[in-house]
């Protein structure tokens, strides 16, 4: 076949399955309806044990949501206000997602990683009305950051929720109730408890409520979620009830979910695989979630797949990685397993065998997409062989379009020629929040998303991701902005230049390399100075792993630094010293 007459790399998902419009209330409502008094979310206690966590069946979560949503209103919040949650994953999580979509009010996801700068910049761009916060954290004092955030951001941020430290008497020691945290007394910000923020529920009648949910139209936005792009500070992808409710059904329509599922969900809350591939896939369809942890701890994550017979596992490779090396893989009943979900980056073919071998999920999938498509675009689908689920991220959604375009022309290439991907349909974002420049650098005026990656497509549709174009790093499913890291490490007194790469990494996928240029007449950097450095100044998986000191940066003809060769070159000293390391280890 000729390249002029080769099939495009054009593709529409099946239509057989309709499209839900419904708000995520709506949805939570029809599923308590039909199955009230069956168990929709258990957070486990300590190691993973579900005996000493706590559950919800889908009545008590319908009406926890109902309080939430009260509570809201409650306070002040209007249709469109904004409220965080900085928090890793916990039961509350869900409550306030649920509740306040049932509000009209947008939920704000916020990685628990977050110093005060990162958390500033998010509660001034998007104006931020409140914010609940997780206090149990060994690593920082989330109540303490947040006033300070509170004082340095007013007037945006008018309430602080604390969530309990645990359970008892002194689940909420840390909190500082009725103190005003903000800067001028005519805009203080109050401070509470996210008991004392339920009880307000009390104050909003049952029909107002029911007016507010019946404004509430499934094409509102419902969710904010900052993504870190190559072009800098994080922007904040604006998803609506119909993205993130009909992405997360579907998924779960091809994982094949009933009501007798258990998903155990160790991926966190804030990231669209665990609100939407995790929760809302889950929820649509009565299955029980699973909170194994806070954050993840593959121990926990292994007993609590054991303890509660659970029929899904979620992911990254390097979650799998992780449990799969611990001696409990083999020793505890994990066969009940039969499918899950790994997505964040590639899935090396070695890990896809033991998953479905020692975990016995043959029916594992692969989802490939980015938060601003809410966020799956791709899937590989239950029978899939294990070729295509190692060298595919699968054929296109439900009611979703993909095609390969050449980045020069935007003409759509022939089926297996590289370009870059491109999506559209019901699960593409509104835009990013009050950045509407940004929003048409990606988003073109067919409502096309172009996504940034190359790939190429086969003949049965089925895409293959190639590269990125951006200079994104994604370190275990996180994506880092090496822009941000640059401006960061430029604060350093000793640092005249900096670059920041992605290097190939075998648990994470991606690590972090700076690569600096000192000033005159100052000592070289260690990757452990630079760590010092960094340490609760930015989260801890944006400080680099590797540090490079060079005399120059390569640059092209025009004045540009290669960051190609910047990470090719590091590429080469990485795998330089793990040889260097292997052969130290045989010596000894």
């Amino acid at each position: 076949m000729t390249e002029s007459t080769a099939p495009e790399s054009f593709t529409q998902g099946p239509t057989d399955v309709e499209l839900l419009e419904q708000t995520l209330a709506q949805n939570l409502d029809d599923t308590a309806r039909r199955f009230a008094d069956r168990a929709a979310l258990l957070e486990c206690g300590p190691d993973g044990d579900p005996a000493t966590g706590r559950t919800w069946t889908y009545g008590q979560l319908r009406e926890e949501s109902v309080t939430v949503a009260k509570a809201l209103m409650a306070a002040g919040y209007e249709a469109g206000d904004r409220i965080g949650m900085w928090s890793p994953n916990v039961a509350e999580w869900v409550s306030l997602l649920y509740g306040a979509a049932r509000a009209g009010v947008i939920l704000v996801n916020l990685n628990p990683a977050y110093r005060a700068h990162e958390l500033t910049y998010v509660v001034e761009q998007c104006d931020m009305r409140g914010l609940v916060v997780a206090c149990a954290d060994a690593r920082m004092d989330p109540p303490a950051t947040a006033r300070a955030v509170a004082r340095e951001s007013a007037p945006h941020l008018r309430q602080l929720i604390m969530l309990p430290a645990g359970s008892g008497e002194d689940a909420y020691a840390h909190v500082q109730d009725g103190d005003v945290a903000g800067r001028h007394a005519a805009d203080p910000v109050a401070e509470g408890t996210w008991a004392a923020f339920l009880a307000g529920a009390a104050r909003v009648s049952d029909e107002d409520l029911a007016a507010r949910e019946a404004a509430t139209r499934p094409a509102d936005p419902v969710n904010l979620q900052y993504t870190s792009g190559t072009t800098g500070f994080p922007k904040g992808v604006t998803l609506t009830h119909r993205n993130v409710l009909n992405n997360g059904f579907h998924i779960g329509e091809l994982l094949g979910y009933t009501e007798e599922d258990t998903v155990v969900i160790p991926v966190p809350f804030f990231h669209c695989f665990g609100m939407v591939i995790g929760v809302i896939a889950t929820v649509s369809h009565g299955s029980l979630a699973v909170i194994p942890a806070r954050s993840f701890e593959p121990v926990s994550a292994l007993r609590a797949v054991a303890a509660t017979g659970a029929t899904s596992l979620y992911g990254v490779p390097a979650m799998f990685i992780a449990m799969l090396a611990r001696p409990e893989a083999d020793e505890l009943d994990l066969s009940t397993l039969r499918t899950g979900v790994m997505a964040g980056s590639t899935c090396p073919v070695e890990v896809m065998k033991k998953v479905i071998d020692r975990f016995h999920m043959s029916e594992v999938a692969i989802c490939y997409g980015m938060t601003e498509t809410a966020p799956v675009s791709t899937m590989t689908r239950r029978d899939d062989s294990l070729q295509v689920r190692t060298q595919t991220v699968g054929r296109t959604m439900p009611h979703v379009e993909t095609k390969i375009v050449d980045p020069a022309t935007g003409d759509v290439v022939p089926r297996g020629a590289t370009g870059e991907l491109c999506t559209r349909g019901y699960s593409v974002m509104l835009g990013y929040w009050d950045a509407p420049e940004k929003t048409a650098e990606v988003l073109d005026a067919d409502g096309w998303m172009h996504s940034g990656d190359l790939a190429s497509m086969d003949e049965d549709g089925s895409v293959r991701i190639e590269g990125r174009i951006k200079d994104l790093v994604i370190r275990g499913g996180e994506n880092i902005s090496p822009r941000e890291v640059e401006e960061f490490l430029y604060t350093h007194p000793d640092i005249q230049d900096v670059q920041v790469v992605g290097v190939p990494d075998e648990k994470y996928g991606e690590q972090l390399m700076a690569c600096v240029i000192m000033k005159d007449g100052v000592e070289p950097l260690t990757v452990d100075a630079v760590r010092e450095f960094a340490a609760g100044r930015i989260a801890h998986f944006k400080i680099p792993a590797y540090v490079r000191v060079l005399d120059a940066f390569p640059m092209t003809v025009s004045g540009k630094v290669r960051k190609v060769e910047l990470r090719e070159e590091g590429a080469k000293v990485v795998q330089a010293q793990a040889q260097a390391q292997a052969q130290a280890q045989g010596a000894g």
